[in-house]
This record gives C-alpha cells, sequence and structure tokens, in this order.
C-alpha cells in the first residue's frame, strides 16, 4: 500500500511537471506571435481626411497599425488623433513617417499641389498609394512622377463607399509593381480584399473607371425615375421593389456578353428600331408629367444614331459599334 503510494505521488509530480512546461510553451508561443503580429503591423500615413481617408485611417487603427495622418483643414484629423493618430505638422512629415504613404484626394492633381514642393529625399524609399480616381493615363504619369522621386507607386480602384472599408466583403483595384505590392499587400488588406491585377499602373484606374461608368449611369437612371414617380405622387419607397429588380441586369448581360463578343449583333431576338421606340415612349412620359427629359433624351438621340448607322434591324448591342467611335 506505501508502494502504491509512493507510485501515484509520482504520477502526479510529473503530470505537474508537464502541465507547467506545456503552460510555458503556450505564453512563449504568444508572446512570440504577438510579437510576430506586432513586426507585421507597418506605420501607415494617410493623406486626405474627407470621409473615405477618415475611413482608411480608421482602418488602419483598427487593425493596430501606427497612423500618422495630415489633411489641409487640420481638425478633420481631430477624432482619429483621440484614436491614437499621429497628426502630421507638415506634409513632408506625414510623408517621411511611414514607407507606406495612403493618398485619398480627389484626383491626380490633387496629389501635385499635395507633394509637388517637397524635395527627392522625402519620397526616397517610399510607396505611395494612390487610392484617388482618375485617367489611366494619369495614372501612368502619376506612377512616373512618384519614380522620379525615388518611390515606387500603387493605383488604387475603391469598390466602395466609405461604410465599406474595413470590410474583407469589400474590394479594391491595384495595380504596379508586384514585389512592391506583395510586401504592402498585409496592410492594405486593413481596408477592403485587396485585388491585385497587374503592373501597368494604369490598369487598376481603368476598371475603376469601367465600374463607375456603370455606376453612375444606372444610379441616374434611379435618380430619374424617382423624379418621374415623385411627379405621379409615388415616393421612392413605393418603387424599390421595382427599381431593384429593374437594375438587377445580371440575366442581359449574361446573355449578350458572348454575342458580343463574337461581334454578332444579329436582331433575332431584339431590335435597335424597337429600342428606339420604347426610348421615345420614356422621354414623352418625362416631358408630359414636366420632369427634366436630359437623360432620355441622351438616350433617344443615341439610340437615333446607331438607327441612322445602319443598325435598325440589328441588336440593341450594335450601340458598341456606335460608342466605339468619338
Amino acid at each position: 500500500m506505501g508502494r502504491a503510494f509512493v507510485l501515484e505521488l509520482l504520477r502526479s509530480v510529473r503530470a505537474l511537471d508537464r502541465a507547467f512546461v506545456l503552460e510555458g510553451v503556450s505564453s512563449m508561443d504568444t508572446r512570440q506571435t504577438t510579437q510576430t503580429t506586432q513586426t507585421t503591423r507597418r506605420p501607415v500615413t494617410v493623406i486626405g481626411l474627407g470621409p473615405m481617408g477618415q475611413a482608411m485611417a480608421g482602418a488602419f487603427l483598427d487593425r493596430g497599425h501606427p497612423v500618422t495622418v495630415w489633411n489641409r483643414t487640420s481638425a478633420r484629423a481631430d477624432g482619429l488623433v483621440a484614436r491614437g493618430a499621429v497628426r502630421a505638422e507638415s506634409v513632408r512629415d506625414a510623408v517621411t513617417a511611414s514607407e507606406l504613404v495612403v493618398l485619398s484626394v480627389i484626383d491626380y492633381d490633387a496629389m501635385y499641389a499635395t507633394l509637388g514642393d517637397l524635395d527627392h529625399d522625402a519620397f526616397a524609399g517610399r510607396v505611395l498609394v494612390n487610392l484617388s480616381s482618375d485617367t489611366p493615363d494619369k495614372a501612368r504619369a502619376g506612377a512616373a512622377w512618384a519614380a522620379a522621386r525615388g518611390a515606387a507607386h500603387l493605383t488604387g480602384g475603391v469598390l466602395t463607399p466609405p461604410s465599406g472599408i474595413g470590410s474583407a466583403d469589400s474590394a479594391t483595384y491595384y495595380s504596379g509593381p508586384k514585389e512592391v505590392f506583395d510586401a504592402h499587400r498585409t496592410a492594405l488588406e486593413a481596408l477592403t480584399t485587396a485585388d491585385y491585377r497587374g503592373e501597368d499602373p494604369g490598369l487598376a484606374a481603368l476598371l475603376y473607371q469601367l465600374n463607375m461608368v456603370m455606376f453612375w449611369t444606372s444610379l441616374t437612371s434611379y435618380w430619374q425615375a424617382v423624379a418621374l414617380a415623385g411627379a405621379h405622387g409615388l415616393t421612392a419607397g413605393d418603387i424599390l421593389p421595382l427599381a431593384t429588380r429593374a437594375l438587377d441586369l445580371t440575366q442581359f448581360l449574361e446573355f449578350y456578353t458572348p454575342r458580343v463578343d463574337a461581334g454578332d449583333h444579329s436582331g433575332a431576338v431584339d431590335r435597335l428600331s424597337m429600342g428606339l421606340a420604347s426610348a421615345r415612349h420614356v422621354l414623352d412620359t418625362v416631358r408630359d408629367a414636366g420632369v427634366d427629359g436630359t437623360l432620355p433624351a441622351a438616350v433617344v438621340d443615341l439610340f437615333r444614331r446607331g438607327v441612322e448607322a445602319g443598325h435598325a434591324a440589328d441588336s440593341c448591342s450594335s450601340l458598341v459599334e456606335v460608342l466605339s467611335k468619338s
């Protein structure tokens, strides 16, 4: 009985020793993980604190990045500073505070106006991530401008409003040097999912503008419908179910895409002449209601030009041919 007690005591001691060892290993792993995470949280500078820039700076703070901010109107940084951001006293201080510099300004001209007076030393080793809207050509020129000053440049096209920043369900197109993107992808994914599209700095800008040409024309058609509905005593809420269905163009896109790519504009299913008649009915309805008809008149004009170009019996997709010529 005494021997059994001793053996049980030894087993208990060994179990305790093992528990202490495992606890020590676990604590060490936790410390190492924390240290590793901290080293991946690179300092970031955000220049431009409109609604989008503020959302971006906030998302970086939420992920634990040290954030420096700058805006011409300094007071816009107050809320971010209260959350832990550093307010740079000058734009030069902002640029030199971090390797990764995110620009959220109105366009590339605004970038030049903001950064153009800085000496080249301020840019050395920096990565300028320009998430401002502009043309593909201006994005390419901006990348060359940055390179001449010793900085790398990534073009970004953000496909979400400020409310979607910080969500992996949102996305941003990026283009520029692949190794630069790879080095900073983790930080950029604090904002949205990062969708890299290639080396050409103009490509992300092009994809963004393709998105926006569809977004603005579709949304403007909704505003036109709201105005027309209002003239007849209906509210935006009244037509919401109709608008949701009307703006879901999936079946049309899936039908037309392979035909357009094949150059097939045959009018077996729809004809541009019928489309023109329908567009005129829309314009007449708008004018009869006393509502501004600028938008539907432009659609009628486009359809009319297509018919006059010889596409009356072709599909409405033949308008691609009309629009392809300036």
